[in-house]
Formats: C-alpha cells, structure tokens, sequence
C-alpha cells in the first residue's frame, strides 16, 4: 500500500515545503534509475536488453516500491547532477560513497561490498583465483571514481592463461550505495526499506552470487 507521507513530513520540517520524492515516484508510478551501460556485470546491453546485477537491483527495487522501473542510459557527465537535480530518482552505477557524493546528494544504504573485481570484458564474469593475471591491462568501470584503484598487474613467474593485450575491469573497493537528490527523508526510508526486504529474504545474495561467480561454466543469465 501507498501512503502519500512526504508532503506532511517535508511541510513540518521546513517553511519551504516541496513535494516529496516518493510521492512523485508513486504518482508517476515510476522508478527513474540512471544508468550506464557496457559495465559488466553491473550493467550492460546483449541483444538490445538491458542485464546485469544492477539492472535485477533495479527491477527488485522497483517492484518492492510498487511501481514500474524505467533505466535511462546517461554518462558520467550527466549521472549525478541529473540525481541531484531531479530528472532521475536515482542512479545505479556502481558508486561508492565518497565524502564528494555525500555534499552533492544523499544515498541509501550499502547494497554491495567488495575488495576486489576483476572481468573477463568478453564473458562478462569475474576472473577465479585459478587464472593467471600475468600482463593483464586493468582499466576501471567507472573511472573517474575509481582511477586510483587501477593499477597494471606484473609479470609473474609464471605463464598466464590469458593474452597480456587482454583487457580487464577493476571493480569498486567500496561499498555501493544508491544516490537521490537531497532533501527526501521519506523516500530515503522507503528506499532502505526495500533494500533491507531484499537482504533480508536472500534475494540480494543470490544476486550476487548469481553475478559475480568466477566459475566460467556458470555464466550469468537473466
């Protein structure tokens, strides 16, 4: 059930009341989640269908806040000030919350964590412990967040099972949060909410092992 709260809260919180981000969500009764693709395995396109961790999230989220999701394809340029100024709800884009985001909007809470990943560009999975990284080119997903977080692997003394042109992705160190536009306390309730419903039941891990699993003969599907 839908309960138009935001409006009172934001009236009883401030003189300057504006209506609130979850009551636009559910008027439209639509999810606007920003993303950008050819980022697996969070997101990309494979015969002109959107897949991908991310994408499920979405999906997930969406139907947990009884609405449709609807995945706008932006760049880094527009991703955040686009959250930030409203034209998306949100944004799923693998973001890591830096004390830079956390000024410009605000974020739910963490929805995945980890130290390291890295991905075969063209199986679009996580490269197990068994394969060799020798040579391997490492460029990150997102760089403009995650630059400081690439670095070339050396040789090793030992032959590797992949070409040393090949190219890899490193994912994020940090835990990944979900941004929206500042100012939405209910939304941001309803939004924790839903991601706390989703962990709660298993749904998120068994996303996560569905997505990130290094074995190459469990490649993902949708």
């Amino acid at each position: 059930m839908r309960f138009t709260i935001g409006i009172l809260l934001t009236a009883l919180l401030s003189p300057l009341a504006h209506a609130e981000l979850i009551d636009d969500v559910n008027d439209r009764g639509e999810l606007r989640i920003a993303i950008e693709t050819d980022a697996p395995p969070f997101s990309y396109k494979e015969n002109g269908e959107w897949m991908g961790f991310e994408i499920e999230l979405g999906n997930m989220l969406a139907r947990e806040l009884d609405v449709n999701p609807s995945f706008i394809e932006t760049d880094s340029t527009d991703l955040l000030t686009g959250v930030e100024s409203g034209k998306y709800d949100i944004a799923l884009n693998h973001i890591s919350a830096t004390p830079e985001l956390m000024n410009q909007v605000d974020v739910s809470e963490p929805y995945y964590s980890n130290a390291l990943t890295i991905v075969r560009k063209e199986e679009k999975r996580p490269i197990g412990p068994d394969e060799h990284l020798k040579g391997l080119i490492l460029s990150a997903a997102q760089p403009s967040q995650f630059a400081e977080q690439v670095q070339v692997i050396p040789n090793a003394t030992h032959d590797s099972k992949l070409p040393a042109e090949e190219e890899a992705q490193v994912g994020p160190k940090k835990s990944l949060v979900i941004p929206f536009q500042k100012g939405n306390p209910a939304f941001a309730g309803a939004l924790d909410r839903a991601l706390d419903r989703i962990k709660a039941d298993g749904r998120l891990d068994a996303l996560s092992k569905k997505w990130f699993s290094p074995e190459p003969d469990k490649k993902p599907k949708p």
